[in-house]
């Protein structure tokens, strides 16, 4: 493999999970410059697209997580200005940061997904929040999980297990966005299965099942040290775990993603994989999951985000 000369790694940002993305960013440098990659970790501010196009390097990695790398804008510029970058382009990159479009995505590929609601703010303004609540209830029961239609790490997701926690759980999802997702909790085994596609199609890696400490896997259980338990390859029975890599594969092309992503699902009782999320940029932290799913794999961090370097730069040039 010829080695990329220059890789601009991009960490930081001014989203709610800008710690996180520094750290990933860290983590995916460091890997790169182990494989002898000449790599440059830059946090975005208003100097960035003039440095980018002015330096011109042989391909961008976005580490940012939330808004500012996953929602499609910065990938919009970057593929206005010519650069190549790992990762999905930005119309899929907004399909999938959008939870309400990405189930329904999923669910037109045979994948299933929750039942459940979308609701904007104004709605719920509107159309008076003891009314809309009370027609939820009669439709969706207990347990429930409420969180924003966008964003990533948890953040603004609650676990309402009586229907007088609903309202506190509507005004928490609503802190992080203007619509909020409310959908029928599904008990079960909780598995996040990455994907790479190096050149050759979407591959799917081992499932990491996620057992956290508290039962919720929340933004503390993600990024402490301790406070989840993983076990690679997931818990499940063979044919199982199969159809589960199965449905996040397609979950994964119905969104049109590319490169990397990671598919949170639910296997509930019955071994049935319920599709809950897409992330179009994982975690790639100390104790992030598809770093975990990868060496479980066999894979070397470094050799694999340098194959997806490359395979940045052959998609750009088609």
């Amino acid at each position: 493999m010829n080695t990329p000369t220059r890789i601009v790694v991009l960490a930081g940002g001014i989203s709610h999970e800008r710690d996180v993305s520094l750290r990933s960013g860290r983590r995916v440098a460091d890997s790169l410059s182990g494989h002898g990659v000449e790599v440059e970790l830059r946090d975005p501010d208003a100097t960035l697209i003039p440095f980018l196009r002015e330096s011109r390097p042989d391909v961008v990695w976005p580490a940012l997580h939330g808004a500012s790398g996953e929602d499609g804008a910065l990938r919009g510029l970057l593929e206005f200005a010519g650069i190549p970058f790992v990762g999905s382009r930005s119309e899929s990159a907004r399909l999938a940061w959008d939870k309400p479009t990405a189930k329904t995505l999923a669910h037109r590929a045979g994948v299933a997904t929750p039942p459940g609601i979308a609701l904007p703010r104004e709605a719920f303004r509107e159309l008076g929040a003891a009314s809309v609540l009370e027609s939820i209830a009669d439709e969706l029961p207990v347990p429930l999980v409420v969180k924003p239609a966008k964003g990533g790490s948890a953040q603004g997701v609650t676990i309402v297990d009586d229907l007088a926690e609903l309202p506190r759980a509507m005004v928490d999802a609503y802190t992080y966005g203007d619509v909020a997702l409310i959908e029928r909790r599904i008990l079960g085994t909780e598995i996040a299965i990455g994907i790479i596609d190096t050149g050759d199609g979407p591959v799917a890696l081992p499932a990491v099942e996620i057992v956290p400490n508290s039962g919720v896997y929340s933004f503390e259980a993600r990024y402490n040290a301790g406070e989840t338990s993983f076990f690679v390859p997931a818990r499940l029975d063979v044919s199982v775990a199969a159809r589960a890599a199965e449905c996040a594969v397609a979950a994964h092309s119905a969104l049109g993603l590319r490169h990397i992503s990671r598919v949170d699902m639910i296997v509930d009782a019955d071994g049935t994989p319920w599709f809950l999320e897409a992330n179009v940029l994982p975690g790639l932290t100390e104790t992030s999951l598809l770093p975990q799913a990868l060496e479980a794999a066999g894979h070397d961090l470094g050799w694999v985000y340098a194959a997806l370097a490359h395979a940045a730069i052959r998609d750009a040039s088609r």
